[in-house]
């Protein structure tokens, strides 16, 4: 009884840190997978770094996304989930 209640509050730290830190880090990527894989010519989006535009083209691991200024070839991985969540609910 006197090892297991030392290794107690280190197994309930390891416990409180998975479910505090690790799990939500680990859902939210799965989420951005699934929202990088669901992106469709014509989706208004918004990158990471604020450009707006419209997906006009989509490839493997990139998209060509059409602004005002032209057209610009990114990474999917530098759309912005949540800010191209909330333009596509105004619109």
């Amino acid at each position: 009884m006197g090892q297991l209640g030392s290794m107690l509050p280190l197994l309930l730290m390891f416990v409180v840190v998975y479910f505090l830190m690790i799990r939500p880090q680990q859902q939210r990527a799965k989420k951005e997978k699934e929202f990088e894989a669901a992106l469709k010519v014509g989706d208004k989006i918004i990158t990471k770094s604020g450009i707006h535009g419209k997906i006009a083209e989509l490839y493997e691991d990139s998209v060509v996304v059409e602004t005002m200024a032209g057209k610009i070839k990114m990474e999917r991985s530098a759309i912005s989930m949540e800010l191209s969540q909330k333009v596509n609910k105004a619109s």
